[in-house]
């Protein structure tokens, strides 16, 4: 079976689009060519900063003839039916399709559609113009006669050709190749925008100049090497780290990896060079955090460290080249060199200007006064700088001043439920967004916290506050770490709470795939902190208390207070909200691997204890799984949904169990088991011992099994029957006190 090579050729692809441009190439292209009738064995994409390529092997030679029958009309049907069907049908006449008679609806009409298949050349050369044409660039551009302004060009000899071709950057070559394994293989020429795809293609741009002839993908692989383009971008990443880490230990040092840097540089070079460079001792003194980030972001480099281990630095980088120079690299080093050194340069004096004080400490006071700041202090200064300027948080959210305010007041109310200092806690809401206004973050905004946490240890502060400053972002993710203690765990739920709470109440929440203030990560955020750091926190009360303080003053309140919740009216947008944390924290549970059916066993409207919640899953499960557990559940499923069903049909069920009306010893057992249990149950609910309500409940087992074997629910006395049904109420009542056991699977 023949194999199809096909190579689009450019400028240089920016580095983080290349990979999914690639997978999307090979979607796009195999997608296409089953739709029209072809299989194919395997395919894999690769790319370079400058192709993508796709290889396509095992690919059939012609689709299957197809054929299909279109049934029609009556044959007795009016005239303009039948004459649709011929024109749906592409027949000329009605002679051409055949009658067939159903035995209930008559004669009808069949058209039989044969469509013979089609070489896989011509389907090729049909879909790829069009696959190139709209090929889903993030970003794209037009060039050459194109991209003059509009009336300046010609679209074609009478104005009104296709438009120009849109490509992330000029596209200069097209390689499309199809044939037999060892056998001679074609070129499929088809053409879009003057470029006709063919079987040549190009090496390296500085080091290989030729035409490089294309057959088939082993000999494209070997041709390129050897005009220097390592073309699998996978052995171009395993070969610059290892590269890297073997120059680094040859120097005495360790690289310091990064898995990001690592895919970008892999996608700005074709042949893989690795160097060292080097900078003065002098700007190690910079924390190592903004080295990194200067050399990563300015020069797409790596650092390295003493390899007697610590987090400090050395003065030692290592950089990517695309080009094996006559030098050795001599010139390159020099001169990436030079440029870092003057970013560090920039950067020492960032992180010097930020513990120095500012110029205009007279006009912060008030904002000193307001938030207790000691203006005496850089990150003080920075924090009052921060809310004079009045900074909008969000346009209907205030400032960042005002959200400040918001954070401190609710840090202090959830102190008393996380048991932090109230003292620590206050402290480090207030600084918490300090270094917002330091040069550092202002350049690297990825510093935000760390910095902040730097520069309060610089002026003193107490080692939990800085660690807050740092931690209140976190986690950032469900691999991210906790906050380190309870002064950070306090003010991190505080500023997420206030995020997403203020979010809610504006209406500006996560729609489909846009979550574009990552209010997904704050909740999941919250989700974790409370049950990883086994936090007890009431959210319905805690969101409701903020939601009422926090609007500022240009911000209508919601239409509330509609809905009641344990006696309390709470806002639509609030429940909302925790409507959406349940749904956070189903997939936290799913993801540790709890079933579905369980937590929905467990999961109210109104509960918004979620430590309690997973509790509760978590017994469940382990009950749910016990011998006990199954017969039970087996059990009282049969109890609710025998009950259910009477209820639908209007049958009269009592309020209450009368004891008089119980006539067989399996009733009388049963209802004497159901007060032991529910009464040892909902005691051992209110300790929060859900593990032992789950073995009261058991006790059911046995007696629930006795009644259905003895018993006859549906009596003809209506009373005794009525008595019954309370009886599977009651079970009913009280296995909720622990899960609603019809919502269980099984």
């Amino acid at each position: 079976m023949p194999d199809l090579l096909l190579e689009l050729r450019s400028e240089e692809i920016p580095a983080r689009m290349q990979r999914k441009a690639a997978g999307d190439l090979k979607k796009l292209v195999t997608d296409a060519l089953v739709e029209a009738g072809l299989t194919y064995e395997g395919a894999r994409e690769y790319w370079t900063p400058r192709r993508l390529t796709l290889d396509i092997r095992g690919l059939t030679a012609r689709s299957a003839d197809q054929r299909e029958e279109r049934k029609g009309p009556r044959t007795d049907a009016p005239e303009g039916a039948i004459a649709g069907f011929l024109r749906g049908a592409g027949l000329s006449s009605i002679s051409e399709a055949k009658v067939v008679n159903d035995p209930k609806k008559g004669d009808f009409y069949v058209a039989v559609i044969s469509k013979p298949g089609r070489p896989a050349e011509e389907i090729i050369a049909e879909v790829m113009p069009g696959i190139i044409r709209n090929f889903p660039w993030p970003k794209s551009m037009r060039w050459g006669a194109a991209s003059m302004p509009k009336g300046a060009r010609f679209a074609g000899i009478d104005g009104k050709g296709p438009e120009s071709l849109r490509w992330v950057r000029p596209l200069q070559s097209i390689v499309c190749v199809f044939g037999p394994e060892h056998d001679e293989t074609q070129v499929i020429p088809f053409e879009i925008d003057g470029l006709v795809a063919g079987n040549i293609t190009y090496g390296h741009r500085f080091h290989a100049s030729d035409a490089i002839t294309v057959r088939r993908f082993d000999d494209y692989v070997t041709s390129l090497e050897k005009a220097k383009v390592m073309l699998d971008a996978d052995r171009r990443k395993d070969v610059i780290l290892h590269d890297a880490r073997d120059l680094a230990f040859a120097n005495g040092l360790d690289l310091v990896e990064d898995e990001g840097l690592l895919e970008e540089v892999s996608g700005l070079v074709e042949w893989p060079h690795v160097l060292m460079g080097e900078f003065e001792q002098d700007y190690l003194e910079i924390p190592s955090e903004i080295i990194r980030l200067t050399i990563k972001t300015n020069q797409k480099c790596f650092v390295t460290r003493p390899q007697t281990g610590g987090e400090g630095l050395s003065n030692r980088f290592i950089l990517i080249s695309n080009i094996e120079a006559k030098d050795g690299g001599k010139e390159i080093m020099h001169g990436n060199g030079k440029v870092v050194r003057a970013r560090l340069s920039d950067a020492k004096h960032f992180w010097t200007r930020d513990q120095g004080d500012m110029p205009d400490l007279d006009t912060l006071e008030a904002s000193a006064a307001k938030f207790d700041l000691d203006l005496k202090k850089p990150l003080d200064q920075r924090m009052a700088k921060l809310d004079a300027l009045n900074v909008t948080f969000h346009a209907k959210l205030g400032t960042q001043g005002e959200r400040v305010a918001r954070i401190r007041a609710l840090a202090q109310e959830l102190a008393k439920v996380t048991g932090a200092d109230p003292v620590l806690v206050d402290r480090a809401a207030v600084l918490a967004k300090a270094d917002l206004r330091t040069e550092a973050v202002g350049e690297f905004p990825e510093l935000q916290g760390l910095m902040g946490r730097k520069y309060a240890l610089l002026q003193g502060e107490d080692a939990s506050v800085a660690a807050a400053i740092e931690d209140h972002w976190k986690p950032n993710g469900p691999s991210d770490r906790l906050p380190e203690d309870k002064v950070g765990l306090t003010v991190a739920l505080a500023d997420k709470l206030d995020t997403l709470v203020g979010f809610w109440a504006i209406d500006e929440k996560p729609t489909g795939s846009k979550d574009p203030f990552a209010l997904r990560r704050a909740a999941l955020g919250v989700v974790r902190i409370l049950l990883e750091r086994n936090v007890r926190l009431r959210l319905l009360r805690a969101m409701q208390n903020h939601r009422m303080d926090m609007m500022p003053d240009d911000v209508d309140a919601e239409p509330g207070y509609d809905q009641v919740v344990g006696g309390r009216n709470i806002y639509p947008s609030v429940l909302d909200l925790l409507s959406f944390f349940h749904d956070r924290l189903k997939v936290y549970l799913r993801d540790q691997g709890a079933r579905h059916d369980l937590i929905d066993a467990v999961l109210t409207p109104d509960a918004d204890d979620l430590l309690m919640i997973a509790r509760r899953v978590e017994a469940l499960t382990a009950f749910i799984t016990s011998e006990d557990g199954k017969n039970l559940l087996a059990g009282t499923k049969r109890a609710v949904q025998l009950l259910a069903a009477e209820e639908k049909k209007g049958t009269v069920v009592a309020d209450g169990v009368s004891e008089e009306l119980l006539k067989l010893d399996a009733e009388k057992a049963l209802w004497a088991a159901i007060t032991v249990a529910s009464k040892e149950a909902a005691e051992a609910v209110a300790k929060e011992d859900f593990r032992s309500a789950m073995q009261a409940l058991s006790k059911l087992r046995v007696p629930v099994d006795t009644f259905f074997q003895d018993v006859l629910v549906n009596d003809e006395d209506t009373a005794i029957r009525a008595n019954r049904l309370a009886l599977l109420k009651a079970i009913r009542e009280a296995t909720a006190t622990v899960a609603d056991f019809s919502k269980i699977s099984g």
